[in-house]
């Protein structure tokens, strides 16, 4: 008896081509900090470290030590107390922060995930909706958010509640119109042969319009990933959120003439947080999306 050919299950990327990708973002940072201090050691302060001294044979006040501190100087106060005699590091207090941060900007771009699918698909099973909503929905995104979110602040009050909704705004959109694309991506004899069937359309919406749009989901997902910290952060500071990043930045930016480092400090701890939560989402695409060409590419 002859036995049948293997079927080899379809991989996704490889193992190799994520590495590759890491390496280039830990060689983009390691460029990053060395043009940084290459600005610094040509047009910055004179420093003096271990009995060397240093005098930039040029100087331009934008890299002075207030503008732009030294990196070393930046990381020193982040393993140092965040304030005089406390126990607790810069760095520890910023993630700390950050967790909180990220969890408003998580609640956020769940709803606006799940708004921006919705609306999607009202949209795509009525172009009388469509008509009448999508300009208003593009029009939404016209209002500056620093100007709207004092406005949630002021009728929803000052509690998590407002930022959730900020973060919310920011990531209805892009879901929105993606989603209307991707529903509308599947091919035309799919969509035949299932009515072909009798299928109803919520048959179609979950069995063929949503699977082929979930690479334009997920490409939204990420846009909305730091968007919606963003978002977070802007909230509360208007909505005077204490325990988040964004009160954080607003009180070292206070401070900022007697010690700009806190600053730069929590700016980089910002981006860590964006940046995490995108790769978060992208670790998702790559399970869903696994052994789809989608995946590899993005």
């Amino acid at each position: 008896m002859r036995r049948s050919p293997e079927v080899i299950p379809a991989a996704g990327p490889p193992v190799r081509s994520r590495l590759g990708r890491a390496r280039i973002y830990l060689l983009f940072v390691v460029g990053l900090l060395v043009v940084w201090e290459a600005a610094k050691f040509i047009g910055g302060d004179p420093w003096r470290y271990f009995g060397w001294e240093w005098r930039p044979p040029l100087k331009f006040n934008v890299l002075n030590d207030q503008g732009l501190p030294h990196v070393w100087d930046i990381v020193g106060t982040m393993i140092g107390p965040y304030r005089r005699n406390a126990d607790q590091s810069l760095f520890v207090y910023l993630l700390l922060k950050a967790l909180y941060t990220w969890r408003e900007a998580a609640i956020g771009f769940v709803l606006g995930g799940a708004l921006g699918m919705a609306l999607a698909a009202a949209f795509v099973h009525s172009q009388l909706l469509e008509r009448a909503f999508v300009p208003y929905v593009v029009a939404s995104q016209t209002i500056p958010i620093v100007a709207l979110a004092p406005m949630i602040v002021f009728f929803f009050g000052n509690n998590v509640l407002s930022v959730v909704i900020i973060a919310t705004y920011l990531t209805f959109f892009p879901v929105t119109i993606a989603m209307i694309r991707g529903l509308r991506s599947p091919d035309p004899r799919a969509l035949e042969l299932m009515r072909s069937f009798a299928a109803s359309r919520r048959t179609i919406l979950w069995k063929l319009r949503l699977p082929a749009s979930l690479p334009y989901l997920f490409t939204a997902l990420k846009i909305t990933a730091t968007a919606s910290i963003v978002g977070a952060i802007i909230g509360e500071g208007p909505g005077a959120i204490q325990g988040g990043l964004g009160w954080s930045i607003i009180e070292f930016n206070q401070q900022y003439i007697t010690n700009p480092s806190k600053l730069w400090g929590a700016i980089f701890v910002a981006a860590l947080l964006g940046v995490s939560f995108y790769s978060l989402v992208r670790l998702v695409e790559l399970r869903v999306l696994r052994g789809r060409p989608e995946a590899s590419a993005g």
